[in-house]
């Protein structure tokens, strides 16, 4: 019951005799609960509100801001995306890592995290020859930069050669002079 109906219940009713010490005792012990009731479903709810984080407090929780650095390298981890970011960042910063020389004729062009494999693409065979050369000094470099082990070996292509045509004349859909045979 509430309060205002145990006061009512207290009260005594024209005609009622008056109430006694028992009555009395009784009426006061029913409000005294009722106010308790009602404490212990504010301190309940203040509890709640604590737990489902409803509130601020002046200790950290998950709700605080973070910088920007710091919440990107947590969703690296936890997405297990490290190793893929560090050999983007050696896409953007190719230069810097070989030098000015070998950017201007060289390019990475992709990356095989299961194998570990780099593929470089250069612009002229004597590059792709020189690269060759150099490729155990790259990946001691690369694996400096990035961490041990994420590039094992660097697979270096020559320049693409443009698709052969073989002959002004060429049935549609042809793959060739040894399509007519089979």
């Amino acid at each position: 019951m509430s309060e205002r109906a145990d006061a009512e219940h207290s009260l005594p009713g024209p005609g009622a005799p008056a109430p006694t010490g028992a009555d009395l005792a009784r009426s006061a012990l029913r409000a005294a609960r009722a106010q308790a009731r009602q404490r212990g479903e504010q301190v309940r709810e203040k509890r709640e509100a604590k737990r489902h984080g409803l509130r601020s407090g002046a200790r950290s929780d998950g709700r605080d801001p973070v910088p920007l650095g710091a919440a990107l390298n947590r969703l690296l981890t936890e997405r297990g995306w490290e190793s893929s970011a560090a050999v983007g960042g050696v896409m953007g910063r190719w230069p810097q890592i070989v030098g000015p020389d070998i950017a201007a004729h060289c390019h990475p062009s992709s990356y095989d995290e299961a194998a570990a494999v780099l593929t470089v693409q250069c612009d002229s065979t004597a590059w792709a020859t020189q690269l060759r050369w150099l490729a155990r000094q790259l990946v001691a470099r690369l694996n400096h930069e990035l961490g041990h082990g994420t590039v094992r070996t660097i697979k270096v292509l020559g320049p693409a050669a443009p698709a052969r045509g073989y002959g002004r004349l060429r049935a549609p859909g042809s793959k060739g002079p040894g399509d007519t045979w089979g």
